[in-house]
């Protein structure tokens, strides 16, 4: 049984009944149902593939691989849950919404393994997870599921266990390349392998550069190379008037793609944004401020942004009403939510530039309202009416350089 919210209100719950898995899940309007075609096996030796979840208010529940959908309908199509996670059960059953099971709730018995939320997986260890009761090693032995990394194969000892790794990989868990074994990044540096030319790359952390990333830097004008990022967290996030935000920036650039800057978190498709970048060669802002409504402006008088030249950005959100200038003019003015239902821009203090995380793509994370990571430069970001521009050098990131001075 997973539950994402407890008592009343939001819910999203997978549950055994009868030998059939159920999802169901609320939005605030209504229950929804769906139920497997087919039971579970419970002979306690047979693994299940189990995959639901819900793109707006349509649902779908999938058990090795034959699916159930539940098509959209008007209302709701928000999951908003301010509650912990729970996995098998809750620490108290009457927490449980009455809609959420079909009989008296009662905790899981059986295995669970391999659990992704949004794309991440969730570790299923004794010292992730924030809590639990009663919970012990299905595996029965020191081996456990993932243990072994990179198709490594566990082998039991009498102290402990073993891995034996793939010719490419390496480590106690084979968790590192063979052609980073012996890589000459520095510190600050992540070793990227190169399986094709039998090498590696060294990623730098920001203020780093070099080819081993051994030699301090400092900017003030941020160059990207196209896999770049700099996350930057806003101290002032809890003050902020969210209602009111402002977000302005100068770039230059020769791509007619790529991602900007992003004012979010960025970790699953109900987090509010607001986002600036390039598509087909024109500035393009979107705004969600609430149950995934974007609304992307695109301004295509002029195909100018991508002339080499430094451009000023500034985006205002006043409530529903956002205005988008260029150079100083007025380019974009729509208010794209005049019943104003959502108001503020929670952006959570999370502001990313250039793109995210090694790995994340941006076209991915985006859901495809941006392409490309961005390639260029940026500088004098400032965020709201301060008075400082932010300091980009103190923020996270990698493979960010020096845009002082020529290219």
């Amino acid at each position: 049984m997973l539950i994402s919210d407890t008592g009343a209100g939001d819910f999203l719950c997978i549950s055994l009944v009868n030998g059939f898995i159920q999802l169901r899940y609320n939005l605030g309007d209504k229950t929804v149902i769906l139920q497997t075609f087919q039971k579970v096996r419970a002979n306690g030796n047979t693994w299940h593939s189990l995959q639901a979840g819900r793109v707006g208010n349509e649902g779908y529940l999938d058990l090795d691989g034959i699916n159930v959908t539940q098509k959209a309908s008007p209302g709701m199509n928000a999951l908003d849950t301010h509650t912990d996670f729970f996995v098998g059960g809750v620490s108290s059953l009457n927490l449980v919404n009455s809609m959420a099971v079909e009989n008296e709730p009662t905790g899981f018995t059986g295995c669970i393994r391999e659990i992704v939320i949004n794309n991440r997986e969730l570790k299923l260890t004794v010292s992730d997870p924030k809590g639990g009761a009663n919970v012990g090693d299905c595996d029965g032995t020191a081996c456990g599921y993932s243990v072994c990394k990179n198709n490594g194969t566990c082998q039991v000892g009498n102290s402990g266990f073993s891995c034996s790794c793939p010719q490419e990989w390496v480590g106690s868990t084979c968790e590192q390349s063979i052609h980073c074994s012996q890589n000459r990044c520095g510190s600050q540096a992540l070793c990227i392998p190169q399986p094709t030319s039998f090498s590696y790359i060294c990623i730098c952390a920001l203020g780093w550069s070099g080819k081993y990333c051994d030699s301090k830097i400092k900017f003030f004008i941020a160059k990207f190379i196209g896999n770049s990022y700099i996350k930057y967290t806003d101290p002032y996030y809890g003050k902020r008037d969210l209602q009111y935000s402002r977000i302005s920036l100068n770039f230059t650039t020769n791509q007619t793609e790529g991602l900007i800057a992003w004012m979010g978190k960025g970790e699953d498709e109900d987090n509010d944004f607001l986002a600036i970048g390039l598509a087909n060669g024109t500035l393009k802002v979107v705004i969600n401020l609430g149950e995934r409504i974007s609304v992307p402006l695109i301004h295509s008088k002029y195909s100018t942004c991508c002339d080499e030249r430094w451009h000023f950005v500034t985006v205002v959100q006043n409530q529903t009403c956002i205005k988008v200038y260029l150079d100083d003019e007025l380019i974009l003015f729509e208010d794209i939510d005049p019943h104003r239902k959502y108001t503020a821009l929670n952006y959570g203090g999370i502001c990313y530039f250039g793109g995210f995380e090694i790995g994340r793509k941006v076209n991915i994370v985006t859901m495809g309202l941006f392409q490309k990571e961005f390639i260029g430069k940026i500088k004098d970001v400032v965020l709201f009416q301060d008075s400082k521009k932010i300091q980009l050098m103190k923020a996270e990131g990698y493979n960010v350089y020096s845009g002082n001075y020529g290219n």
